[in-house]
């Protein structure tokens, strides 16, 4: 699988050819149309008691977060869960590589999303020294078993990889730097990956060649777009599953609530009400609490 993130210059003489957007109104109706197949399949996984682990990869910035907000966004917690781990602990520095990883798959019934997996190792432990030479190679090595075990074992594995060009990820971290709701995600080591771009991306190409298998097989979504990104990564998970559309119990509800009339709500005094901030947003400060 080749590397599709390219510089973001284009050659002498040429100038690189700018993409076509999709408007946002057919953006916005495909993407409700696509969650609502999120919505089958996730009732499609609690009938039949399937497993699904979907791995988010990428460069920092490259819309991994993004993507997964949308395909969680009219889904259970209890069956849908975004795992995305911090840094180990010491005690799990000193466990099998994968174990802090094994707690958190699927039961039956389940889709687990990984923000970030067990491919920490293969990224950015190998290229900031987090890992030895050693430990880097043992992961490449046992890493194709490990997910050959998994999907032996019944579970449905994706792998998406989302590739961003250097320009276009600089200017998403300049534009985080000047969003005060979204500083927080600019971190030193972000600044990290604008300097070693090149050391991400032999290394990125290195993890292809050894967990690049015909059984779990990487998925590469081209990011620059982040909309496009989104709806191509749905679109191809959704693809990539056989999922049926499970009939839902139907529900009957009264025309209006059933009161028997021997209730009575206690006085709005003896209770502690939330003021009306919005009333005081819209000018009218006398708005009760």
């Amino acid at each position: 699988m080749g590397d599709v993130e390219t510089n973001g210059s284009a050659p002498k003489g040429k100038q690189k050819k700018k993409a076509r957007k999709l408007p946002n109104e057919a953006y916005e109706a495909e993407l409700f149309r696509l969650q609502t197949e999120f919505v089958k399949l996730q009732e499609w996984v609690r009938h039949t008691g399937a497993r699904i682990v979907v791995i988010f990869e990428g460069r920092d910035a490259a819309g991994k977060g993004g993507t997964i907000k949308r395909i969680t966004e009219y889904l259970s917690p209890r069956i849908v869960r975004i795992e995305a781990l911090p840094a180990p602990t010491e005690r799990e520095r000193g466990q099998w590589y994968y174990q802090r990883y094994i707690q958190h798959l699927p039961a039956k019934g389940e889709i687990v999303l990984f923000d970030r997996s067990w491919y920490n190792r293969a990224g950015v432990e190998k290229v900031m020294g987090f890992c030895t030479p050693q430990e880097h190679s043992l992961f490449l090595r046992q890493t194709p078993i490990f997910e050959q075990m998994l999907i032996d074992d019944g579970i449905i594995l994706r792998k998406y990889w989302f590739s961003v060009s250097d320009d276009e990820q600089l200017r998403r971290f300049q534009s985080r730097r000047n969003d005060p709701v979204r500083q927080w995600k600019l971190s030193p080591m972000d600044l990290e990956s604008v300097y070693r771009w090149e050391d991400y991306s032999r290394a990125k190409d290195q993890m292809m060649v050894h967990t690049d298998t015909p059984n779990s097989p990487w998925f590469v979504v081209e990011s620059d777009i982040k909309k496009h990104a989104r709806l191509n990564m749905m679109a191809h998970l959704l693809s990539t599953i056989d999922y049926t559309e499970v009939e839902l119990p139907k529900v009957d509800l009264p025309q209006r609530p059933v009161i028997s009339g021997s209730y009575y709500r206690p006085p709005r005094e003896l209770s502690t009400y939330v003021p009306d901030y919005v009333s005081t947003l819209m000018g009218d400060p006398e708005s009760g609490s």
